[in-house]
């Protein structure tokens, strides 16, 4: 297949083009480096450009045989969502409509479009399954919600099938060691324990310990990258394969506590990590645990990388090998 990336040097997207090159699908990548690197591309063709300008992407439909699209592209900051609602309601909603634009000009029919937990709020059921409500939480939540009305309208009237997959805490890196987690600023938990073991913290926060968890901390579900990006595959495969639209969880089906990362953490590395109890972020749910059953039905998706301890392991050696990030 020959497959739009878009978001492609970000995080997961990134670990989505390293898994298609090495299923040997064409890939086609389409990304602005605002957010993204370019060293985190291994291969296919690169474009830089908006998912915004229907030039460049006219471009990159005409030049290249796209038989789908796997989109990424979104700005992703929960806090800062919530501090500039217009810049996340603009970019992650208008983006996505001008891409659908794009291939509904070109007949492009399937698309894989990166969803969120986010877009539940605060959950009614543990874990978490696809039918529960969505009432987000905060803007970031609410752009991705808007985006999976918006592709049910297009496959109603444009017949564009999707998949919708919305994930847990996505984590860890390659196994090949060359591509990891490097965002400005950090703040996603494991990079952030990392960042503490090399010594560029002195400690980190733990934000509540009165929650109405085991250890009073907040859990959550964390789940591979590499896991991630073999489910957006699947999923395509299976729209390929005349499946209807649907939306999907991802996650490990099973929760841990910043506490048990921090502790798991420091066993990876061997470093006696510092933390501190630091008052609750407003809007931080106790528990946030996925059902992933109806993908690993649907979808034959069989996570490889389950393990807590596994998971940390491949962003430790990511981090020790790239302390700086892509930084040279």
């Amino acid at each position: 297949m020959n497959i739009l990336v878009c978001g492609g040097a970000g995080y997961i997207g990134s670990h989505m083009v390293a898994h298609l090159l090495e299923n040997n699908h064409n890939v086609v990548i389409l990304d602005n480096l605002q957010t993204g690197h370019k060293d985190a591309i291994l291969g296919g063709k690169f474009y830089l450009g908006n998912l915004k300008d229907s030039i460049i992407l006219d471009k990159i439909f005409t030049e290249n045989k796209i038989d789908a699209v796997i989109d990424f592209a979104a700005n992703s900051l929960v806090g800062e969502s919530v501090e500039n609602p217009l810049k996340y309601f603009d970019n992650n909603i208008g983006s996505t409509i001008s891409l659908l634009q794009s291939m509904n000009k070109h007949n492009i029919k399937y698309i894989v479009f990166s969803s969120t937990a986010a877009t539940y709020g605060e959950p009614e059921n543990v874990p978490i399954q696809e039918q529960d409500k969505t009432f987000p939480t905060n803007p970031y939540g609410e752009s991705k919600l808007a985006v999976e009305k918006i592709l049910k309208w297009c496959d109603n009237a444009y017949g564009i099938k999707y998949t919708a997959l919305r994930y847990f805490n996505a984590c860890g890196a390659h196994i090949n060691g060359k591509i990891g987690e490097d965002h400005n600023p950090e703040s996603h938990l494991i990079p952030i324990i990392l960042q503490a073991a090399m010594g560029k913290r002195d400690k980190i926060m733990i934000f509540g310990d009165d929650y109405n968890t085991e250890d009073g901390s907040c859990v959550r579900d964390y789940v591979h990258v590499s896991d991630l990006a073999s489910a957006h595959l699947l999923a395509l495969k299976r729209l390929q394969s005349g499946g209807e639209s649907k939306i999907y969880n991802l996650g490990n089906g099973k929760g841990f506590s910043v506490k048990e990362v921090v502790e798991v953490a420091k066993k990876v590395t061997g470093i006696n990590i510092k933390s501190e109890i630091a008052d609750r972020r407003p809007g931080d749910p106790a528990t946030l645990i996925a059902s992933s059953n109806k993908a690993i039905k649907e979808l034959g998706w069989n996570p490889k990388f389950n393990s807590l301890e596994t998971i940390i392991d491949t962003a430790w050696k990511w981090h020790k090998n790239h302390p700086n990030g892509y930084s040279k």
